[in-house]
């Protein structure tokens, strides 16, 4: 067990070590589907534990092009999240009735050789934002973060030393998952809710307690991506910077 949570954090080490640059693409043909929500008609309503979610809530036009670049940034990153809590709780139920040291140890190298040969390569290309959503997302869907999980199963110190180099590419493995609280946090639960709803990604119920339709409610359902957009300004006025050098 603890290997394969050292084989599992690893892989997001090596992501932050290989990091894409972020680029946004120009407005998607379909964006005429994200409409505009007028006052008051933000209400969700549940039948039989169906959450019917309000449309979107954009500022402009201009905010949709931002949310639906994050919305491909969670997409990308929720199935690493699942894959983990899937492997980490089958790992667990499985050891749970194997008696023999040899015979866990060998399960372990097998669940190992499966999350590299299938996933390495592919979460190397992460950018940063998608390690950063991926790391909150192993919080909802483990119920624990990053950072506890390796202290649990590995030591502290591995996970002091892990953090460390998180740290150098502005992440945590401490960060948590508060959709209530938290504007990106928000975001992205919208994004998987929407995507659950619309049978584009398979659902996992989260680990931690919150009522996302209560809080979807609350916020009215409004997008807000100023961030992102202050992010691209910022490279837009490197890169040409450097042309101008």
């Amino acid at each position: 067990m603890k290997h394969l949570l050292y084989i599992y954090v690893l892989l997001i080490s090596i992501s932050l070590f290989s990091q894409k640059k972020e680029e946004l693409d120009s407005l998607p043909a379909n964006y005429e589907d994200y409409v505009f929500v007028k006052p008051g008609d933000t209400l969700t309503i549940k039948l039989n534990e169906i959450t019917l979610l309000p449309k979107p809530n954009f500022k402009s036009r201009e905010d949709i092009k931002y949310y639906l670049w994050f919305r491909r940034k969670v997409f990308k990153a929720y199935p690493y999240a699942k894959l983990a809590s899937t492997r980490l709780d089958t790992l667990k139920a499985r050891l749970s009735r194997i008696q023999s040291k040899s015979k866990r140890k060998r399960y372990t190298r097998l669940i190992q050789r499966y999350i590299e040969g299938e996933f390495t390569d592919q979460i190397k290309k992460m950018t940063r934002t998608e390690g950063r959503i991926l790391i909150k997302l192993i919080h909802r869907q483990t119920g624990k973060t990053a950072f506890d999980n390796i202290k649990e199963l590995r030591s502290g110190w591995k996970a002091f030393w892990y953090n460390t180099t998180a740290n150098i590419f502005e992440l945590s493995l401490k960060q948590e998952y508060q959709p209530a609280i938290e504007n990106e946090d928000f975001l992205i639960e919208d994004i998987l809710q929407r995507a659950f709803q619309d049978e584009e990604l398979k659902r996992q119920d989260a680990k931690l307690n919150f009522d996302f339709a209560e809080i979807i409610a609350l916020r009215k359902a409004e997008i807000n991506v100023e961030v992102y957009k202050e992010m691209f300004a910022k490279m837009r006025k490197k890169r040409k910077k450097k042309k101008r050098n």
